[in-house]
C-alpha cells in the first residue's frame, strides 16, 4: 500500500470510526488538519481517540501506548500514517 493509499484508508477509518459520516465527507479532509481541538472540523474527543486507536491496532497491528503519545499520533493524518511506516 502506499502513502496516498494509506492516507485515503486512514481517512475513511477515522470518519468511520468517530461516526462522521454524515458530517464530512473523508476526501474533503486534508493530511495535515488538525483532528483534535478547536480549529478542528473532526474535533475528536477521548473516546474518539479510544475508538481510533483500537481500529489501527486491529487493521495495522500498531499500538499506541499512553495517552501523551496518542494525542501526539493521532494529530493528523501524516502523522497516524508516519507512526504506521515507522512501526511497520
Amino acid at each position: 500500500m502506499d502513502d496516498t493509499q494509506l492516507k485515503q484508508a486512514l481517512k475513511q477509518l477515522l470518519i468511520r470510526e468517530c461516526d462522521k459520516q454524515d458530517d464530512i465527507d473523508w476526501q474533503s479532509i486534508a493530511d495535515d488538519e488538525p483532528l483534535f481541538g478547536q480549529q478542528s472540523r473532526i474535533q475528536m474527543d477521548s473516546l474518539d481517540a479510544l475508538q481510533v486507536s483500537l481500529a489501527l491496532q486491529q487493521h495495522y497491528g500498531v499500538r499506541i501506548e499512553g495517552a501523551k503519545d496518542g494525542r501526539r499520533i493521532l494529530n493528523s493524518i501524516d502523522s497516524i500514517a508516519a507512526f504506521i511506516r515507522q512501526a511497520s
